[in-house]
């Protein structure tokens, strides 16, 4: 089976503007699928922009919103697969939300954000209570959580025993915690043994600093692809092959003993 190529889009887009964002995904899924990606990734909250204060609960829609009809129609007439971050609307709750649409246009699953960031995301979010939501992408078992929930071990090991080989994290991760970027995401990609796409926003942005350095880690500990700190669309691929061969030569989900951990919840 060919490997995944997989695009992550660093962009924090127009934030407040959803035509605006709407132009500039359209333009990267152009790209990408010139570059011959069958994926393409974007940060959390692209949509709408990340620190829109009391624009949430005014451009927030459901799953299967203007929004989302919009990014289906992109995605199908370039043929790639995209999921992007949105603020989900479903009756009074609003959800921090990402959605993967397939090559076809075709929703294939939604996540809502499970562990809320800082007062913000705490004041305009519910949290979602699923934590693991999974997809299929030629051949490729294909997990879903958003920023803040990578950095829960249990999040990324649930996934783990799940199955998922590549796990999709838009993200809007800020200065002062770029090490997220850098060492966590890694690490989490080789004790869990599975590929992680980690995709930032960048630059100023309301109180907020974003720092980019969007990856793609590999589950034998290297990073194949690593943005700067600007606006970037990089491309990289998953080769279940490499992930087949490091899950035979890592122990670590074969050596667990779960029966030694029941205090941890």
């Amino acid at each position: 089976m060919p490997p995944l190529r997989t695009a992550l889009l660093q962009s924090s887009g127009r934030p407040g503007s959803v035509a605006e964002n709407l132009k500039v995904l359209d333009d990267a899924a152009s790209n990408a699928a010139a570059a011959g990606a069958r994926l393409l990734i974007c940060p959390e909250m692209f949509l709408t922009g990340y620190a829109i204060g009391d624009e949430v609960p005014v451009l927030a829609e459901p799953a299967d919103g203007p929004g989302a009809r919009a990014v289906a129609e992109i995605a199908g007439r370039h043929g790639i697969a995209v999921m992007y971050g949105y603020p989900e609307r479903d009756g009074e709750k609003i959800f921090n939300a990402g959605q993967l649409i397939g090559p076809d246009g075709v929703s294939l699953a939604n996540y809502r954000k499970t562990h809320l960031f800082g007062c913000f995301e705490q004041q305009w979010f519910t949290p979602g209570e699923q934590p693991v939501v999974q997809a299929e992408l030629d051949g490729v078992r294909i997990g879903m959580l958003i920023c803040y929930d990578v950095e829960f071990p249990e999040n990324v090991r649930a996934h783990a025993l799940a199955g998922t080989d590549l796990l999709l994290v838009p993200t809007a991760q800020m200065h002062p915690f770029q090490f997220v970027a850098e060492s966590v995401v890694p690490v989490r990609a080789f004790e869990n043994q599975m590929y992680i796409a980690y995709v930032n926003r960048t630059g100023p942005e309301g109180e907020f600093e974003f720092v980019g350095l969007s990856c793609l880690a590999s589950p034998d500990g290297t990073t194949r692809v690593r943005a700067g700190r600007g606006e970037e669309l990089v491309v990289g691929e998953v080769d279940l092959a490499l992930l087949s061969a490091s899950r035979k030569t890592n122990p670590y989900l074969h050596d667990r003993r779960p029966g030694l951990y029941a205090s941890l919840i």
